[in-house]
């Protein structure tokens, strides 16, 4: 059989004359075809397209750096192209991919009369242009990530290569089967790390950790057993930024691990600000962490952002699409089209198949499913939602009937997906006028998350997406919205009046949200409204069980801890959760596959994983159902 580069060469003949191909170079999973004739990047689209086509792979074009322009030069030159109304923020280069990022608050403005201004800029000067919305909220991490994949060009260049190198290998190998191993994530919540092994290639989805153990031989992916072996891992794949589902993954770089890393585009900056933020916290705690920050830039280095719907290869008998997965902004569905048409395998990661005011529901729809590893979190009979509407009615029952009493409202919040969905309700509400016109105060992580939330618009419900690319009108940014930035503040809002809080830790373990629970929670006027799960063992959860005295570190010289006394209102809104309940788990797998595949549930306390294979194996048959515990390698085909 041919390689992809002998099919490369024949059909590049193809090509007219005034295409001046110079070279051929693999990017990671697409291949660059270098041109020294500038103006082939927008005349050629046609032919590469039917290139791509012919061959099932994926092309992009570049120049060769010869044809550019200096970097200092360029600039002056695009600054001088772009008219006014573009309104231009910031533009940097990535001589990695040659390539100059325009970052712009009208995109329309160069995109008019057919793109002719960006034409006339890769003309001029040889770098393609790519153009970016302003992000109407700063990010520092965003900022931090592309600055190192920019500053560190050449190293991600010689990355991009070896990974295409790897990829498009000759496939030696028979496509004769399939196999899951469950390494985390099996009869448990935490950890999620499962590897698909194929006669050709070593897929790892996900590798997490569980937040709440700290032994390491529960906390971490059990990557010491005999399946799985560093060496021969083709790829990872991350289907978000929860630590349950990344948190790890700078250990496989920290011991050898030089692969690529797929995920959506907006996960890579929540997964490095999260990983980031959990090597700080356990320093801070005396805890030794699995990796370090040179772990967490090489991690960086190797991830490949791949749009929803993009399919391509990650290894060669492997290609990968990622779909919206409905839990968290960047949440994706995996599917693995293994050989030509030999198997599919869909992987759910955390899904919601439902639509939130933040997002879109989980896709349903794939061309072929044989396999599906599915979660389980709320997969017992009993675990059913509310309906939204009464969801919402109790929420803003309990916040307007505290402020009306002139108490406060506390909300501890997960950082990622959570608060943002809460802000939301907050902010239309008070709108409406449902709610009495008070300050939100938002602070600790959720803010630096909030912004990355609006770098990806895209990524977004419909209605959230246009309000904030159409109407101009970023909810995030609402006036009743303030950044809590200084410790001086919250001693502020704390001797003030009537406000809302939201504020990390989710769960009252940490964080700013332990400044404000001392102080609201002795007033009997004021209220602290839980809004995610608390687990068994934290201090949200004994103040949801009814504690009425808690001990925190003290903030006075010579006293170790001091007793808050409980007196406010105490609250639990369920029905804001990014999981599915087990009407729309049920609901999801009869539209994916029903009785045509085979299912494995994952990612559930084990009595919930098991009610939930039990009620599937009702309407499949037990032969279709499986529930793989750790150590498990299930044979699919």
């Amino acid at each position: 059989m041919a390689s992809t580069k002998e099919k490369m060469r024949e059909l590049l003949i193809r090509l007219p004359e005034y295409a001046e191909i110079e070279r051929i170079e693999f990017e990671g999973p697409r291949i660059a075809l270098y041109s020294k004739n500038p103006s082939f990047l927008y005349e050629g689209i046609s032919f590469t397209s039917e290139l791509a086509k012919a061959i099932r792979k994926r092309i992009i074009l570049r120049t060769v750096p010869d044809v550019r322009m200096s970097i200092e030069r360029a600039e002056e030159t695009i600054k001088k192209l772009l008219p006014k109304e573009a309104g231009l923020s910031n533009l940097f280069f990535d001589p990695a991919l040659g390539e100059v990022h325009l970052i712009l608050s009208m995109p329309a403005v160069v995109e008019a009369n057919d793109g002719q201004l960006l034409k006339q800029i890769i003309d001029m000067t040889g770098w393609k242009p790519k153009v970016v919305r302003a992000p109407p909220l700063h990010s520092d991490i965003v900022h931090q990530v592309t600055n190192i994949l920019t500053v560190n060009y050449k190293e991600r260049s010689n990355i991009l290569k070896e990974i295409g190198e790897r990829i498009f290998r000759n496939s030696i190998a028979a496509r004769d089967f399939v196999s899951i191993a469950a390494l985390g994530g099996a009869r448990e919540v935490g950890r999620s790390c499962f590897l698909v092994i194929t006669g050709e290639s070593k897929i790892l989805l996900d590798c997490g950790i569980n937040p709440g153990i700290f032994n390491p031989r529960f906390s971490y992916p059990r990557l010491d057993l005999d399946v799985f072996d560093l060496s021969n891992l083709d790829a990872v794949v991350i289907s978000h930024a929860h630590l349950d589902h990344c948190g790890f993954l700078p250990f496989l770089f920290k011991y050898g691990y030089r692969g690529p890393v797929y995920c959506s585009e907006p996960t890579l900056p929540l997964m490095t600000l999260l990983l980031l933020d959990l090597y700080e916290v356990m320093h801070r705690n005396g805890l030794v962490p699995p990796f370090s920050k040179k772990d967490i830039r090489e991690t960086i280095l190797h991830t490949i952002p791949l749009r929803y719907g993009s399919v391509t290869d990650i290894s060669p008998d492997i290609k990968l699409t990622l779909h919206n997965a409905g839990h968290i902004l960047g949440s994706s569905i995996v599917h693995l089209h293994i050989g030509e048409g030999f198997y599919n395998l869909v992987y759910t990661g955390d899904f919601k198949y439902a639509r939130t005011t933040l997002l879109e529901p989980a896709v349903a729809h794939f061309p072929r499913v044989e396999a599906m590893i599915m979660e389980s979190t709320y997969g017992d009979e009993k675990d059913k939602m509310p309906p939204r509407n009464e969801v919402e009615a109790f929420f803003v029952s309990v916040v307007k009937r505290t402020i009306e009493r002139g108490g406060k409202v506390l909300i501890p919040s997960l950082a990622v997906g959570r608060a943002q969905e809460i802000l939301l309700v907050l902010d239309s509400y008070m709108h409406r006028g449902e709610i009495p016109e008070v300050p939100i105060y938002v602070d600790g992580m959720i803010t630096e998350v909030t912004a990355i939330h609006s770098a990806y618009p895209h990524y977004l419900s419909k209605e959230l997406r246009s309000l904030i690319l159409e109407e101009d009108e970023n909810p995030f940014q609402s006036e009743y919205i303030t950044t809590v930035k200084s410790f001086s503040t919250r001693n502020e809002i704390i001797r003030g009046g009537p406000c809302i809080i939201v504020a990390t830790s989710g769960m009252l373990e940490g964080g700013p949200v332990l400044e404000y629970f001392r102080y609201i929670a002795p007033d009997e006027n004021s209220a602290i409204i839980f809004v995610s799960y608390q687990i068994e063992g934290t201090l949200g959860r004994r103040v949801l069980n009814g504690a009425k005295e808690v001990k925190l570190p003290s903030q006075n010289e010579g006293k170790k801890i001091e007793y808050v006394h409980i007196h406010a209102d105490v609250a639990k809104v369920e029905g804001f959760s990014g999981h599915s309940d087990r009407d729309q788990l049920s609901l999801f797998t009869n539209r994916v596959c029903g009785h045509r595949c085979r299912i494995l549930i994952v990612h559930g306390e084990y009595t919930k994983s098991l009610s939930f294979a039990h009620h599937l194996r009702k309407k499949y048959g037990s032969s279709n159902v499986d529930i793989p515990q750790i150590g498990d390698v299930i044979r699919l085909i």
